[in-house]
C-alpha cells in the first residue's frame, strides 16, 4: 500500500501528518481493549471502550497536544489459581488522534463500558481578505533569523 506524502508545496503546514500517520498505524494495531466510535449527532462523537473489570481508579484519560490517551492498569491477583483465564487483566494504552478543535466533552462508565464524548467544532467558512501593503523599493525584507529575504533595487 502506498503512503500519502505531504511534501507538496500546495499543502503548507501539514508536515507533521506523516508522523501522525505512523503513530496511528502503530496504535491501531493493538486490539485491546475493543472499542467503538459512533456519531451521536452532527457535532458529537462517542468512543466506547470495553473495560469490564477495570474500576474508575484504574483508568486514566488525558489529552496531550492532539492526542486522546486512555490508559488502564490492573494488578494481577497472586492468590488465585485459574483453570482457564479468558478475562484480560493487563495494562493498556489506547491513543486516538484528534482533529484540530476537537474537545473532550465528558467521560462516564456504564455497565463495564467507558464512554468518552467528543465535541466536533462547528464548520465555519473563513474568508479573510489580505491587504497588500505598498513598501518603498529600497526596503529589505528579513526572515525571523535576520538574514535577507529579498533583493532591493540597489542589490
Amino acid at each position: 500500500m502506498s503512503r500519502l506524502t505531504f511534501s507538496t508545496p500546495f499543502m503548507l503546514g501539514f508536515d507533521n501528518l506523516d508522523r501522525m500517520i505512523d503513530q496511528i498505524a502503530k496504535t491501531g494495531s493493538e486490539g485491546f481493549p475493543p472499542y467503538n466510535v459512533e456519531q451521536i449527532s452532527e457535532s458529537m462523537l462517542r468512543i466506547t471502550l470495553a473495560v469490564a473489570g477495570y474500576a474508575e481508579e484504574n483508568l486514566d484519560i488525558s489529552v496531550e497536544d492532539n492526542q486522546l490517551i486512555v490508559t488502564g492498569h490492573r494488578a494481577e491477583e497472586e492468590n488465585r489459581q485459574y483453570l482457564y483465564k479468558g478475562i484480560a487483566t493487563r495494562s493498556f494504552k489506547k491513543t486516538f488522534v484528534l482533529a484540530h478543535g476537537m474537545e473532550v466533552h465528558r467521560a462516564f462508565m456504564e455497565n463495564g463500558l467507558l464512554c468518552i464524548d467528543l465535541l466536533r467544532p462547528e464548520n465555519t467558512e473563513l474568508i479573510k481578505k489580505i491587504k497588500i501593503e505598498t513598501r518603498p523599493v529600497k526596503e529589505v525584507c528579513f526572515n525571523k533569523k535576520g538574514s535577507k529575504h529579498g533583493k532591493t533595487e540597489s542589490d
